[in-house]
């Protein structure tokens, strides 16, 4: 079955996503019988293309690989790479799914949810990594999307590529999720575990991290749990039914853990971690973002380096934890391609 789909932004995770598609073509259409033929692509800063035949992918990362504008795409002319609003593109494209990657604002959320409302209201499916909408909209669209018949999913705004909502969807199904806690945010993680196994201090961890790329230059989203709290928002909405607004969560972040304070807490046996937690009692969610200790014998205790993890509380199967890659060009390319997959399987069943 083949799939037209269009891309509202394409930095780094829609390259990656790109990438995924043209290596694992052959396979995806071979053993899953799924084809993508990308129609159009807006970004803000790269330009526009639109071509309903298909997209050359090769061609469009040959060009943004070497910081190119749409516009120089071989195969383009005056009709096919004109500037294009996105909500323009939207309405222009005739792709039946929309993954809609721009850059995240967890205060407005915008312009991504003007985007996926009007994705959702043209008819077409939504995917996005994106954690403002889901974290502030996430019912609206969510009731919007089965008004139209149509689906939002957003496997990648919680642990990128790792399973999150595809594991309660489908393994867990069945089971009351009663509490979530996690490592939500793999810079942190990197950090703290660099002031443990290597004696870093704060600072001089948090320098390394950016280096890496593990950091932003602005590590404030990060280092001060708010990208930690848009996430457990999300958690608290759509596994414990929410609603839950950011501005019900505490937040504490990590910037005043001293390497002091991680030498003491490991000679008692216990390790630092960002954690986010949602529990459900009794009908209210309660939820936080904060450094906590926790004992070795805790299954989060042994995620090191930039890596996320969580864990789920379950009536049936009791503690159920995941964890896998931080956030990533590849990992999360894939939780945008795992997400049109289960459209695809809902189609073909």
């Amino acid at each position: 079955m083949e799939y037209g789909i269009g891309l509202v932004g394409c930095g780094t995770v829609g390259q990656g996503f790109l990438e995924i598609l043209h290596r694992k073509g052959d396979y995806l259409r071979d053993v899953l019988d799924f084809e993508a033929r990308v129609v159009a692509i807006s970004d803000k800063h790269k330009g526009s293309l639109m071509v309903p035949e298909g997209i050359d992918i090769p061609a469009v990362l040959g060009v943004l690989s070497r910081g190119g504008n749409l516009a120089e795409y071989p195969k383009s002319g005056p009709d096919r790479a004109e500037a294009l609003d996105p909500l323009d593109m939207i309405e222009g494209t005739e792709a039946d799914i929309i993954a809609e990657l721009t850059y995240t604002d967890i205060k407005t959320a915008e312009p991504a949810t003007s985007y996926i409302r009007k994705a959702l209201r043209m008819g077409k499916h939504v995917v996005t990594s994106n954690k403002g909408p889901a974290a502030l909209h996430y019912r609206e669209l969510r009731d919007l999307a089965r008004k139209n018949d149509r689906q939002f999913r957003i496997e990648g705004t919680v642990m990128s590529g790792t399973p999150v909502f595809h594991l309660v969807e489908s393994g867990l199904a069945g089971n009351e999720i009663r509490e979530v806690k996690g490592i939500l945010n793999g810079t942190t993680n990197f950090i703290l575990s660099k002031m443990e196994t290597d004696g870093m201090e704060y600072v001089d961890a948090l320098a390394l991290a950016q280096k890496l790329g593990y950091a932003e230059a602005d590590p404030t989203a990060d280092v001060e749990g708010f990208d930690a709290l848009a996430k457990i928002v999300i958690l608290s909405n759509v596994l414990l039914g929410g609603p839950l607004g950011t501005d019900e969560v505490s937040r504490t972040g990590i910037s005043a853990i001293t390497k002091a304070d991680v030498d003491a807490a490991r000679a008692d046996g216990f390790r630092y971690k960002l954690i986010g937690r949602a529990k459900k009692d009794g009908g209210k969610i309660t939820a936080g973002v904060s450094p906590q200790k926790l004992p070795l014998s805790d299954p989060l205790a042994g995620v090191m380096g930039a890596r996320n993890a969580l864990s789920f509380e379950t009536d049936l199967m009791g503690q159920v934890t995941v964890q896998g890659a931080g956030a990533g060009k590849i990992e999360t390319g894939f939780s945008i391609l795992s997400d049109i997959l289960a459209i695809h399987n809902c189609r073909r069943g």
